[in-house]
Parts: C-alpha cells; sequence; structure tokens
C-alpha cells in the first residue's frame, strides 16, 4: 500500500511538470494580409516545459448581422478545419484573402519553445465574423489529454489603423 501510494504522489508530481501551459497572444500586423495589408493576428503557445501533441483542433464560428445578412449561419456543432473555412466563405470572404486559418490537427506538436501560428482576420473579415473559438485538445507526455478553448478574435483590434509594435 506504501508503494503504491508513494507511485502515484510521484506520478502525480511528474504530470504537473510537464503538463503544457496553453496560451495565446493576438496583434496587429502587415505580414500576413495580402499586400501588406493590415490584419488581426493569433498565436497559440504552450508556456510549460514539454511539448504536447495535438489530438483534435475543430471550430465554432459566430458572425455579426451583416455576416448573418451575406448567408452566413452561426455554428451548430464544432466544425473541421475546412468546413470552417467554407462557413466564412459563405459569407463571401475570400479565403487567404480576407482570412486564413492555419490547418492543424491529431498528430502536430504543440511546442514548448515555438507559438504556433492559428490564423488572421483583415478588417473587411472581423466586420463579418464575431467570434471563431478553436477548441485545442493536447496529450502530454504522460498521456494525460487536456483541453483549451481560445477565442481568435479575443481582443482584436477590429478597425487597425497602423501595425502593433515587435514582441521583443
Amino acid at each position: 500500500m506504501l508503494a503504491t501510494g508513494g507511485a502515484s504522489l510521484a506520478r502525480e508530481q511528474y504530470a504537473r511538470t510537464v503538463k503544457p501551459l496553453i496560451g495565446y497572444f493576438g496583434r496587429v500586423t502587415t505580414e500576413h494580409g495580402p499586400h501588406g495589408q493590415l490584419a488581426w493576428v493569433r498565436h497559440l503557445f504552450n508556456g510549460g516545459q514539454e511539448s504536447a501533441v495535438m489530438t483534435d483542433v475543430s471550430y465554432w464560428i459566430t458572425y455579426t448581422d451583416a455576416g448573418r445578412d451575406r448567408g452566413a449561419a452561426d455554428s451548430s456543432a464544432w466544425l473541421t478545419h475546412s468546413a470552417a473555412v467554407a462557413s466564412i466563405e459563405k459569407s463571401g470572404l475570400v479565403n487567404r484573402a480576407d482570412f486564413a486559418l492555419t490547418a492543424s490537427g491529431a498528430g502536430h506538436p504543440l511546442s514548448a519553445q515555438t507559438p504556433r501560428y492559428m490564423g488572421w482576420f483583415t478588417e473587411k473579415a472581423m466586420r463579418d465574423v464575431e467570434n471563431v473559438f478553436v477548441r485545442v485538445r493536447v496529450l502530454d507526455r504522460v498521456g494525460d489529454a487536456h483541453e483549451r478553448v481560445i477565442n481568435l478574435l479575443k481582443s482584436a483590434n477590429r478597425s487597425p489603423s497602423h501595425p502593433d509594435p515587435p514582441l521583443l
């Protein structure tokens, strides 16, 4: 019993050490939109000490009244990457001209050193798209599952006039 309790405690301590700390940041840049156009860009990062492996990435999208008037419909279930892109295109927006979502999925690593680029949106896209929620599920080194839902447009500068300064 003592050995089982000790092993359990050691596993819990190790699991805390390798647990991913999934966060995100966004900024306005001229590096992603076409022809140097300003775009809101969102990155995902793992602030933990160890890498994790993605097991699922899915999307939930809501639209502004203007987007709904152009034919877009709010999500009623979590979507795949291709379904999310198709949904946004229904409002008349053009993939890789008005917005882009990075295709990530099962098997992709979430490094503890390098942020993962998640997508960008121009001012035109943000007039139609209200929220893009991304549900990221990962497995850590010990096999524990973790989930984080982020909103790619949370705190977005929807009417940018200039790029944000460099991060460092």
